[in-house]
């Protein structure tokens, strides 16, 4: 028996929120952990954040964006469909407790589970700040859910179209010049963690990054997920996602990404070719 979908709602091009019933996932998840999916028999198994839960409902929430073979079919499921196989809640939890004044950065799809993550460190007694960010007003979305899971929400564009023009980390470096931060955490693109780890190091402000890296088991024994942090290898999928963001090499991280992005091209043009020759 799969996972029923009990919802879906298309938040902006391209990127959807799913709604499954998941009762063991639920019962079970945290703020900052995952879950790993598979559409179809022999297809691939993909990680994708929880990006919210509701116990009364057993409902889980995950949002994509349809960018792969895998998140394409995904895309393709409607309500009352089912998802073959989904397994979880996977990885560490975000380390929430009361440190004081807390942000978190959120770039592009970053914005799902940093909901979640803001929603846990408010009810912890934490002055939350959210700063969400995208390329263009088309690609924001959850604001009002963002707003009340925080003290205060932030939203920047690239293009001024909606918010702030410019990028998150100029709203970081205001408000660390307006008051004291006592914790920092960056969910989103690798550059934009990177900027962050950059922007708070030095300051004392204990920096965290939510690492996405290619994952294929979720438990450690592929370690496909390998990352450098304080010069050791850690694996996300099992001591993450979430790490200190002054440790972590994330040269190496982006090196690594981009060659399996390589392959992915190269993979879906054979696939093209061999769909053009049928």
């Amino acid at each position: 028996m799969g996972y029923k979908i009990l919802s879906k709602r298309e938040l902006c091009p391209n990127q959807y929120e799913l709604k499954v019933d998941a009762p063991f996932v639920v019962r079970n998840a945290k703020a900052g952990q995952f879950i790993i999916l598979r559409v179809e028999e022999n297809g691939e198994r993909i990680p994708l954040t929880i990006a919210d839960v509701n116990k009364e409902t057993n409902e889980l929430t995950i949002v994509y964006m349809a960018v792969g073979e895998t998140t394409k079919k995904l895309a393709q499921l409607n309500e009352g469909d089912e998802i073959l196989d989904l397994v979880g809640p996977l990885g560490q939890p975000t380390h929430i407790k009361n440190y004081g004044t807390v942000v978190c950065i959120a770039g592009g799809y970053g914005a799902a589970p940093c909901y979640l993550i803001a929603k846990a460190f408010k009810d912890a007694g934490n002055k939350v700040y959210m700063i969400t960010g995208a390329r263009n007003k088309d690609l924001i979305f959850w604001q009002d859910k963002m707003a009340k899971a925080s003290t205060k929400l932030f939203i920047t564009t690239d293009d001024g179209s909606l918010g702030e023009k410019g990028f998150g980390t100029q709203v970081l470096q205001r408000l660390m010049n307006e008051e004291k931060i006592d914790y920092v955490i960056a969910v989103g693109p690798m550059p934009m963690m990177r900027a962050v780890a950059e922007l708070t190091r030095g300051t004392g402000i204990y920096t965290e990054a939510s690492m996405n890296p290619i994952m294929v088991d979720g438990t450690g024994m592929c370690g496909a997920c390998r990352i450098t942090v304080g010069g050791k290898v850690k694996f996300a999928c099992v001591d993450g996602p979430d790490f200190n963001a002054h440790e972590i090499d994330f040269d190496e991280v982006i090196n690594r990404t981009s060659v399996y992005k390589d392959i992915e091209r190269k993979r879906d043009a054979d696939c093209n070719l061999l769909n053009m020759a049928k």
